[in-house]
């Protein structure tokens, strides 16, 4: 056996092996950023995917339509969510200010699963502090992890 054809073979099984992205069973509710977001990561993938076919870029081709597949799956299960305005109760997509008994006080964005980063503020509304304050108002206590944190502010974010 040639030694090139050893390699084609394993380069196969990589391309093979990429598997799927795993897609969340929680609803989709997104917001309205977030659904942008999910249309400009397609525009960009269909792209990439473009460039990748014109260099015959077998790996490139396969990771890329493993990642298409995942966010066509989550456009098309997507649901916009916008809270109502005036509302004083946590709800999706909306901003709430919370403080720990110590006094430290951190802003969160209720937002979907794919648009969540926490490190800008947002968590994913199925994360178990956003599952702690939907349905309370201003002055609900929220307990997390054994720590309680108590709502200071709301916004329609």
């Amino acid at each position: 056996m040639s030694r090139a054809f050893t390699r084609e073979e394993d380069s196969e099984n990589a391309i093979a092996g990429v598997g799927e992205r795993p897609v969340s069973h929680h609803r989709n509710l997104v917001t309205e950023r977030g659904l942008a977001q999910i249309e400009d990561n397609l525009a960009d993938l269909r792209d990439i995917l473009a460039k990748a076919e014109r260099k015959a870029d077998r790996e490139r081709i396969a990771v890329v339509s493993r990642d298409l597949r995942y966010w066509t799956a989550r456009r098309e299960s997507a649901e916009l969510s916008v809270p109502e305005p005036g509302s004083n109760l946590v709800r999706f997509g909306m901003g709430v200010t919370i403080e720990s008994n110590d006094g430290r006080k951190v802003h969160w964005r209720i937002v979907g699963e794919d648009e969540a980063d926490p490190t800008k503020g947002s968590i994913s509304h199925v994360s178990p502090m956003a599952v702690a304050l939907f349905g309370k108002k201003i002055g609900d206590l929220a307990s997390v992890n054994g720590k309680e944190w108590e709502i200071v502010k709301l916004s329609e974010s």
